[in-house]
């Protein structure tokens, strides 16, 4: 099954958090390659300053997105005001649409 995880970053000290959780951050979604979908920066129009992330799992169910998220080291280092996870259902599926590039271009 498929579940978002949107995270919005936290008002004050969001970026210091992320400069110094980033490797534990980079090297936990590496263990879960295998059920990550998507993932990436949602970022402030300016298209620098980050404003949260998104994830896409595909897990058996909430419980194991909710785990997954629970232990992710942003967010037990306090990076997030707030966290949604939803149940999802895969509609257009279009990966050559997707951007060459990490940042869109």
């Amino acid at each position: 099954m498929l579940y978002i995880i949107y995270q919005e970053d936290r008002d004050e000290g969001a970026a210091e958090i992320r400069a110094r959780v980033k490797p534990d951050h980079l090297a936990y979604l590496a263990r879960f390659e295998d059920q990550l979908v998507l993932g990436g920066a949602m970022l402030a129009e300016d298209g620098v300053r980050r404003t949260g992330s998104v994830l896409i799992l595909n897990v058996p169910g909430y419980a194991e997105a909710e785990a997954f998220s629970l232990n992710e080291p942003f967010r037990k280092a306090g990076l997030f005001k707030s966290v949604r996870i939803s149940r999802m259902r895969r509609g257009q599926w279009n990966p050559a649409a997707a951007p060459a590039s990490a940042e869109g271009n």
